[in-house]
């Protein structure tokens, strides 16, 4: 199983971030997941900062699996970023 660090940024809203956590946990992997739309004002001003610097265009979700940045719900991308 990959034990590469996977983070996800979404939002609680969003039809292709919550597709993004189902894809996840059908493959049983642990994964990180801040929704930003529920975080206080101060904490949403930070996250948003730093998806910015891996997403510069700031859309959701954005997957981060070890040193890679995948922007959107891409199976693909992310099968092979796993090692699927």
């Amino acid at each position: 199983m990959n034990d590469q660090n996977v983070q996800i940024f979404t939002l609680s809203t969003c039809g292709h971030c919550k597709s993004t956590k189902k894809f996840l946990e059908k493959y049983s992997v642990n994964y990180d997941c801040v929704d930003v739309d529920l975080l206080d004002r101060d904490q949403q001003k930070e996250i948003l900062e730093n998806i910015k610097i891996l997403n510069p265009k700031l859309s959701f979700p954005t997957i981060v699996i070890g040193d890679k940045v995948i922007v959107g719900y891409k199976e693909n991308e992310i099968k092979e970023a796993l090692g699927l």
